[in-house]
């Protein structure tokens, strides 16, 4: 099943995303990110924690992601995008 995802937050680490779809905390995902230039990064993510958003909100969750498995060039595309840390 493939679902997209609203993103947030994105660094090296993980990113939050908003989701009509209830996930549990725990769960391993699949995930491709799509870059601004329309190319993906495919990884493994783990829902580290998942929230319930008010009725009048844009989505009903909002998850939290770690990442847990990248293939090296694609941790490097998506440094390349995100620019420098503080």
């Amino acid at each position: 099943m493939h679902h997209r995802y609203n993103t947030r937050d994105v660094s090296l680490g993980g990113m939050r995303v908003f989701s009509d779809e209830a996930i549990a905390v725990g769960s391993r995902l699949e995930l491709d990110v799509m870059l601004p230039d329309d190319s993906v990064v495919r990884c493994w993510a783990a829902v580290v924690w998942a929230d319930e958003l008010e009725p009048d909100a844009n989505a009903k969750f909002e998850i939290g992601l770690r990442f847990t498995d990248m293939a090296e060039p694609d941790i490097q595309r998506l440094a390349s995008v995100l620019g420098p840390s503080p």
